[in-house]
């Protein structure tokens, strides 16, 4: 069993930056690959970015790729996911999630979600 607790959301004005953290609970972190996912009003949960346990493989959904970076500490048990330049659209409750590898991430098999954080990007 893993917990998954957000942390880091909030409200930042366009252009802005936030990092997103997500702390796991349990000793078998590290034999999972970590993702972030969004969930914006009115819309479906989408895939943001994935990491593999050991760092070696990294995803991005394309409208986030160049100004998010998704990070993990196997020893803090914990994945980041670093937000740069923030767009409106980037609005959105974000998620973490774990799974058996990035791929499997990519298109939404996980095993372990966390209940999420709300991001605001807005003037």
């Amino acid at each position: 069993q893993v917990q998954l607790v957000e942390s880091g959301g909030g409200l930042v004005q366009p252009g802005g930056s936030l990092r997103l953290s997500c702390a796991a609970s349990g000793r078998t972190f590290s034999s999972y690959a970590m993702g972030w996912f969004r969930q914006a009003p009115g819309k479906e949960r989408e895939f943001v970015a994935a990491i593999s346990t050991s760092g070696s493989t990294i995803l991005y959904a394309e409208p986030v790729k160049g100004r998010f970076t998704i990070s993990r500490d196997n020893a803090k048990n914990t994945v980041y996911l670093q937000m740069n330049s923030l767009k409106p659209e980037d609005t959105a409750v974000y998620y973490c999630a774990a799974g058996l590898t990035s791929p499997r991430l990519r298109v939404g098999l996980s095993d372990y979600w966390g209940q999420g954080t709300q991001v605001t990007v807005s003037s």
